[in-house]
């Protein structure tokens, strides 16, 4: 894959994203922390910029905001294009619309994930800025009775003549104007940019707008919206995947006060409750009799060893360089591992939640977190009969993802739609799924086994093989045809950058009853591991200091190669007492190098000590978020590679809750210092691309010390 990647909108998209001719106007409500004296009007200037009559400025976000700042770094694209003062700037999530909102990284559909926000929205949200601009400066020179071009737009203020406006008090007359051809439409220079680039500074920009309504628990998140008259659901799922309800015996789960329904739906049985615990406690009385005729029976261990099994053979061809598989077989040595990876566990803060008010024949309104609303609007559409013109998203905030939210079946609005349409839409309907569902019956980062190889002959690694079976992601949906590898599958090790003269990648799919989804970073959780481990592994065998060998490997990769050059040298001399590891990646269009300094103890338990990580993500929209992505991301990789792992016993999943879901807890989180490469090139992901290095760059810090290949994830507590 090229060291670049851009997003070039045709002039086709960029007018329908500035939603031209589409100016009106809106009653909204103030979500400033000004109260307003009246009633708010809010002036459309396009489709994602609103201009209030109390000089707010408004933007339409057609990404939920789930803690990864999206909520800021698209509106500071248009703040800075607006010429508005920071304290003007709001946001509200939009309409579920692909027409206006969709995202041209999900094939237009609309869409949160794959680290594409800002990457997908750059271009488009500079011209809405842009156009919007232009518009009140038209809007303006009317007013004072002057040329545009002597009108003066600075922090939210039009001057012009000797006469002074507000934004606020130009939007009605800006929203009659024609918006300006997208080809004339100039952009600010870097040079002269407020915001964009640029740290938070309390006295000039004021940080995350999602921040001050979190610290004042005013925050809006799907968990908290709770219409009256609502009643809560849960389900009984089988304890087993695949299975299926053989039989219901409901009576006990009546019986409890408060329940007024048990429904039984696609894929298990509704207590339906005026409250949680009734709802809980009516479940936990259900006697369910579980059809596992075919359901998985497996336990972990059996379902490795069948992994291995098909690994004897050649998979899906991915990538071939040089004379591929056949490389392997000549001079020199050849040396082999079996990565294991398991199956992970999104875990959120908040467990997954929705309600939904339906009317039958009529409507339907649904409040959600939700991370692809169209989709979501679809599902209810066919489970309700609908059209979608009858059918409402509200997205509301959503307390973490991971992908998890991201469901192409949309599994919880179509399990509460099932629902409402049982009890005939007597009441709204919250569906709840407790911590516990999510992790015994929810959809996880696919279990993996990769068979590595590698020719080392005469101190060169001569020929690189990466046979992987996988369960997959996309098989049985549109976006794979049939008999292709999963892209998700082999993302980051079908595109391995090292210079190495015969390359094979190849993938077996394999099939079986566990649901899976993508997980944060999706194929780089466990491509990137296996390729960066053990490069340190083959490398070494060649007698070669692993840094430079990759610094010779990717000459021709200038951005890696900067990036891995800027990681160690902020990483400094090897303090005494440590060992270090190091690991370079390319993941959603974003370059990430990261140095991990690890302690080995005497009882040889270790601990990750500090990360330095260096990205190169184009132009960083706002510094700060970018750091804390990269921060979030190495506390959420190494979580996984430390402790994390879904196991299954004769079908049925082992962890139950946090306690025994070992995720990371503070005193493991080493000290993470964050360097960003400066650019010119346009914004690309940070939500996901600090996750894949860092499980490498400890193995590597354990490889140095021990000579040990860890092939078997988690890594647990000892070296």
């Amino acid at each position: 894959m090229a060291d670049t990647a851009t997003f070039s909108p045709s002039r086709r998209f960029v007018i329908a994203a500035l939603g031209i001719g589409t100016a009106g106007f809106v009653v909204g409500c103030n979500t400033g922390t000004t109260a307003p004296t009246g009633p708010i009007t809010l002036t459309s200037l396009g489709d994602y910029v609103r201009v209030g009559s109390d000089n707010t400025i408004t933007v339409y976000l057609r990404h939920i905001e789930f803690g990864q700042g999206v909520s800021t770094g698209l509106t500071t694209i248009v703040a800075e294009e607006i010429d508005a003062d920071w304290s003007q700037m709001r946001f509200e999530h939009s309409p579920a619309d692909n027409a206006k909102y969709g995202n041209p990284a999900f094939g237009g559909m609309m869409g949160t994930g794959g680290s594409t926000a800002i990457f997908s929205s750059w271009q488009q949200l500079r011209a809405a800025g842009a156009s919007a601009r232009e518009m009140l400066r038209q809007a303006a020179a009317k007013k004072f009775g002057v040329d545009a071009s002597d009108v003066l737009l600075v922090k939210g203020k039009a001057e012009g003549g000797g006469k002074s406006a507000t934004y606020g008090e130009l939007a009605a007359e800006a929203a009659t104007i024609t918006p300006p051809a997208v080809e004339s439409l100039q952009y600010k220079d870097a040079s002269a940019y407020e915001f964009i680039g640029k740290d938070r500074d309390p006295a000039t920009f004021f940080g995350r707008l999602d921040t001050p309504d979190k610290v004042q628990a005013k925050a809006m998140y799907a968990l908290d919206y709770q219409p009256e008259g609502v009643l809560t659901a849960v389900i009984a799922r089988s304890p087993k995947f695949g299975g299926k309800v053989g039989s219901v015996d409901d009576a006990a789960a009546k019986a409890i006060a408060g329940v007024t329904d048990v429904v039984q739906i696609s894929n298990g049985v509704a207590v339906v409750a005026t409250n949680f615990w009734a709802a809980k406690k009516g479940r936990d009385a259900l006697k369910i009799t579980w059809d596992d005729s075919a359901a998985e029976t497996r336990s972990t261990d059996a379902m490795i060893a069948d992994y291995k099994k098909v690994l004897a053979k050649p998979g899906l061809e991915a990538r071939k360089e040089g004379t591929g598989a056949a490389g392997l077989r000549g001079a020199g040595e050849v040396i082999t591992a079996d990565f294991e990876f398991p199956y992970l566990v999104h875990a959120p803060m908040e467990p997954l939640n929705c309600v939904i008010d339906y009317k039958p024949g009529e409507s339907a309104v649904i409040h959600s977190g939700s991370q692809m609303p169209t989709g979501d609007q679809g599902a209810a559409c066919a489970v309700l009969g609908l059209t979608p013109d009858k059918v409402t998203i509200t997205t509301m905030l959503a307390g973490g993802s991971f992908g998890r939210r991201a469901t192409p079946d949309a599994d919880l609005v179509s399990e509460a739609a099932q629902i409402a349409k049982a009890i005939n839409g007597r009441a709204p309907v919250k569906l709840m799924w407790t911590r516990e569902d999510d992790i015994r019956s929810g959809k996880y980062r696919p279990m993996a086994v990769h068979r590595m190889t590698a020719r080392i002959n005469n101190g060169a690694i001569e020929a690189w093989g990466d046979r992987t079976a996988i369960q997959s992601i996309m098989e049985g949906t549109p976006f794979l045809p049939p008999g292709t590898p999963d892209f998700s599958s082999i993302e980051g090790s079908n595109d391995i950058a090292y210079d190495i003269p015969n390359i094979s990648v190849d993938v077996h799919l394999v099939k079986n009853p566990v649901s899976v989804l993508w997980w944060r970073s999706v194929g780089h959780t466990h491509t990137a591991y296996a390729k960066e481990h053990f490069f340190d592994v083959a490398a070494r065998k060649a007698g070669k200091d692993p840094v430079e060998l990759r610094r010779t490997l990717l000459a021709k990769h200038p951005r890696q190669l900067a990036v891995l050059n800027l990681a160690v040298e902020k990483a400094g001399p090897l303090p005494a007492g440590k060992t270090r590891g190091v690991a370079v990646h390319h993941s959603f269009s974003s370059y990430v190098a990261e140095v991990a300094d690890v302690t080995i103890n005497a009882d040889g338990t270790f601990h990750v000590d500090r990360v330095v990580c260096a990205v190169d993500c184009g132009i960083a929209i706002n510094p700060d978020i970018v750091r804390s992505q990269m921060e979030g991301g190495i506390g959420y990789g190494l979580s996984a590679i430390l402790g994390e792992a879904l196991t299954l016993t004769d079908g049925a999943p082992v962890q139950n809750n946090l306690y025994d879901y070992n995720v990371l807890r503070m005193n493991q989180m080493p000290k993470v210092e964050v360097h960003i490469v400066p650019s010119t090139e346009p914004p690309t992901g940070v939500g996901e691309p600090g996750v894949p290095p860092i499980g490498p760059a400890v193995a590597n810090a354990l490889l140095a010390a021990t000579g040990k290949t860890y092939a078997k994830l988690p890594l647990g507590a000892k070296a």
